[in-house]
C-alpha cells in the first residue's frame, strides 16, 4: 500500500530540516566542554524568562528556572536506552543529539546556563513582542517547564525546543523556525514548471532563512529534490 502523500511530505520536510538545521554546537568546538560556571551573568535573568541562543543555522530556546538552571528540550537517544540519570545528565554530544533526531526521542532537561548556551549570546524574552498580551506569568511559565521535565517524543516539525518554550511562556506550542521553512517549501510546490524555477526559489530561501554560506549549496539542491519527488 502507498503511504499518504501528506505523511510522505511531512517525513521529507523533517529530513530536510534535519540537514539544514541540526548543528547544536559552534563549529570547531563540537565535543569541547562548555564555558566554566560564572561565564554568564545570571543576575539579569528572572524565573520564567525565555532564553534564546542564536546559532549559525538555528536558534535554541529554554526557560530559566532560577539559580542558574535552564529547562530546555534536546533530542537525545540516551533516555531511550538507559535509565542511568548520571549518564543522561551529562552534556548532550552531537552523536547523542543526531541519533535522537533520527529516532525521534528527546528529553526536557535542566542544565546550567553555561551548558545550555554553550558560549553563545543569550537573548531574554525576545519573542514576547510577537505574542503581546499572550504572555503568561513568569511563575506559571517556570512551573509548566518543570512539570514537563523528562523523556519526550521529538519532531523537528511538531515538537522541538521552540514548541516547548512557547507552550510554557505563551500557552501555545508554535515554532516560527519551522513555519518559515514550510512557507518556503510551499512556494516551491506551487511552481513545479521547471527545475530552474525551483532552483531559483532555493536561492530565494537562502535570503529568507538567512542561511550561512556553508549551507548555500545544500539549500539550492533542496528545491531540486522536492521537484523530483513531485
Amino acid at each position: 500500500t502507498m503511504k499518504n502523500p501528506m505523511v510522505q511530505a511531512a517525513s521529507l520536510l523533517e529530513k530536510l530540516l534535519f540537514l539544514v538545521n541540526v548543528r547544536p554546537l559552534p563549529a570547531g568546538s563540537r565535543e569541547e566542554p562548555p564555558p566554566a560556571p560564572g561565564y554568564y551573568d545570571t543576575s539579569c535573568f528572572k524565573r520564567g524568562d525565555l532564553l534564546e541562543v542564536p546559532r549559525t543555522l538555528f536558534v535554541h530556546f529554554g526557560i530559566y528556572l532560577g539559580e542558574n538552571r535552564v529547562a530546555h528540550l534536546m533530542p537525545d537517544i540516551l533516555p531511550a536506552v538507559t535509565g542511568d540519570r548520571q549518564q543522561i545528565q551529562q552534556v548532550v554530544t552531537n552523536k547523542r543529539l543526531i541519533l535522537g533526531v533520527i529516532t525521534k526521542t528527546a528529553s526536557i532537561r535542566v542544565d546550567t546556563v553555561e551548558d545550555f548556551a554553550y558560549g553563545g549570546s543569550i537573548l531574554v524574552n525576545h519573542m514576547d513582542r510577537l505574542f503581546e498580551d499572550q504572555v503568561l506569568g513568569s511563575e506559571e511559565a517556570a512551573r509548566r517547564a518543570e512539570k514537563l521535565v523528562g523523556a519526550t517524543a521529538y519532531s523537528l516539525l511538531w515538537n522541538n525546543c521552540e514548541h516547548f518554550v512557547t507552550y510554557c511562556r505563551y500557552g501555545a506550542p508554535v515554532s516560527f523556525q519551522t513555519d518559515k521553512f514550510c512557507e518556503t517549501v510551499k512556494m516551491i510546490i506551487r511552481d513545479q514548471r521547471s527545475v530552474l524555477a525551483s532552483m531559483l526559489v532555493g536561492l530565494a530561501s537562502i535570503v529568507c532563512l538567512g542561511l550561512a554560506p556553508s549551507t548555500t549549496l545544500p539549500t539550492i539542491f533542496i528545491p531540486f529534490f522536492l521537484w523530483m519527488a513531485g
